[in-house]
């Protein structure tokens, strides 16, 4: 079996996603079409361009892997995409029938939080926040960078969370009555998440605010303004990501990758940056190398995964750490990482297979699927805590690029941070609720004053009848 076989197995399968997109409820469609469109770019393109270049593995590019190039490009992509085409076929399926089961299952209008008056106030306040925490901790050096295995200042880290939070859940429900207005604040919000990408040296942010416009308009409705808009959000944002990069590179580094991407042929080049941010074809090599078995048992992996709901604090005990564990064990079995500390993105068909092979891609994915729909019922409920949940997910990689373990750290993180915004919410609800204006109280009756007769209707006596008026 080719490459080029397995390749068009995951082309047919991303396709069925797509296509069953088209009649699941709208909020879910959004995230079901970015599915398909991440897998699209970690398992078609970059193997594409693996099998059309034939690229030599070079120091700084991560996009041509030494151990496919050993096997041989064409052989070696066939054998580690095999497990990955059962997976994404299992998910399509599982697509199709929750599409199917839909038809039937409307969703509410509106979102339940879109009329609560306290709703965007308090956003807009936890946003602030969460800005001052992004600010201190470029102040003081503590950035987390994609890949870092902890950040210099957790707790920083952790305020800054709030701003991505609150950054999305306010391009999704702010509605201003001018239209100028509701341009202007959604396009500051995504200049924020854009600069904050360039920041952090990840795609995550910039893509979860692509990914709440795209939330926001179906929401509200389509038109094909609105998808080219969204379109060209993600794109320019992704591949706008290695210019704004630049800046920031010194001119050594600058001139070592424009060595680097000379290898490529000019049409590919441009999509150099995108194709290095997604990297699960990298995940998928690890996951056949290492083979089945012998990293976590299934019960291992539960218990991590409840653990991870647990604050570090209350637990009492460092928790464990998917994303570093692959990169040591998994990536480790196959490559020399004894001088790299980096936590990787494994993927939910990755992680399957390595724990529970076939069997443990099944459950994997049917964990993504779920997790899938619980983010759509999450962002109609009308419990704050609820919302901000499904806002982080909005925001975070764990519907794309992480298994169940990864997925069930980040939902950790993302409690806590519910509990602290909720808190601000309850708090700028008591003060909005202190300063709404009273109406003036009626004044109470006089006891010694006599009582008045009751009214007698007026009756007007016509030829026709009789009318009364009370």
């Amino acid at each position: 079996m080719t490459a080029y076989t397995e390749i068009i197995a995951i082309a047919c399968a991303l396709v069925t996603v797509a296509v069953a997109a088209a009649w699941a409820p709208s909020v879910a469609r959004v995230f079901i079409i970015a599915q398909a469109a991440f897998w699209s770019l970690s398992y078609l393109a970059r193997p594409l361009v693996l099998l059309a270049v034939q690229p030599e593995p070079h120091y700084g590019d991560n996009v041509p892997d030494p151990r496919l190039a050993e096997l041989g490009y064409d052989r070696g992509i066939a054998l580690v995409l095999h497990h990955v085409v059962f997976g994404l076929w299992v998910y399509a399926i599982l697509i199709v029938g929750y599409a199917i089961w839909s038809r039937h299952h409307p969703i509410p209008a509106a979102p339940a939080m879109s009329v609560n008056p306290d709703f965007v106030p308090a956003l807009a306040t936890i946003y602030a926040i969460g800005l001052l925490g992004r600010g201190a901790s470029y102040a003081t050096g503590s950035i987390g960078h994609a890949g870092d295995v902890d950040s210099a200042n957790p707790i920083l880290n952790f305020v800054g969370i709030l701003a991505t939070v609150a950054a999305l859940g306010l391009i999704i429900f702010i509605r201003p009555t001018r239209p100028r207005t509701t341009a202007l604040l959604i396009g500051a919000l995504l200049a924020g998440e854009l600069i904050w990408t360039v920041v952090v040296e990840s795609k995550t942010p910039i893509l979860g605010a692509a990914l709440a416009v795209a939330v926001r308009f179906a929401i509200l409705g389509w038109t094909k303004a609105k998808v080219v808009g969204v379109l060209a959000i993600a794109v320019l944002g992704i591949g706008g990501f290695g210019w704004l990069q630049s800046f920031k590179t010194t001119e050594s580094g600058k001139a070592e990758a424009v060595m680097i991407s000379s290898a490529y042929p000019p049409t590919v080049r441009p999509f150099l940056s995108i194709l290095r941010r997604f990297d699960l074809l990298e995940a998928a090599t690890d996951a056949y190398y290492h083979g089945t078995g012998y990293w976590l048992t299934p019960a291992e992996e539960f218990r991590h995964a409840a653990l991870s709901l647990i604050p570090t604090q209350l637990l009492g005990a460092p928790k464990f750490q998917s994303g570093t564990a692959w990169a040591n064990d998994i990536r480790g079995a196959s490559v020399d990482m004894t001088r790299v500390q980096v936590s990787l993105a494994e993927g939910n068909v990755n992680e399957g297979y390595v724990v529970g092979g076939y069997t443990g891609i099944v459950v994997s994915v049917g964990f993504t699927f779920l997790l899938l729909l619980a983010w759509a019922k999450a962002l109609y409920s009308r419990y704050f805590p609820v919302v901000v949940l499904a806002l982080a997910l909005t925001g975070a990689s764990s519907l794309f690029e992480r298994g169940i373990l990864g997925s069930m750290e980040a939902l950790g993180k993302f409690l806590q941070a519910a509990v602290l915004a909720t808190l601000i919410y309850l708090v700028v609800e008591e003060y909005r609720r202190r300063a709404k204006p009273r109406a003036p109280k009626a004044p109470a009756p006089n006891p010694r004053a006599p009582a008045q007769p009751p009214q007698q209707p007026l009756v007007v006596i016509g030829k026709k009848g009789s009318e009364s008026w009370d």
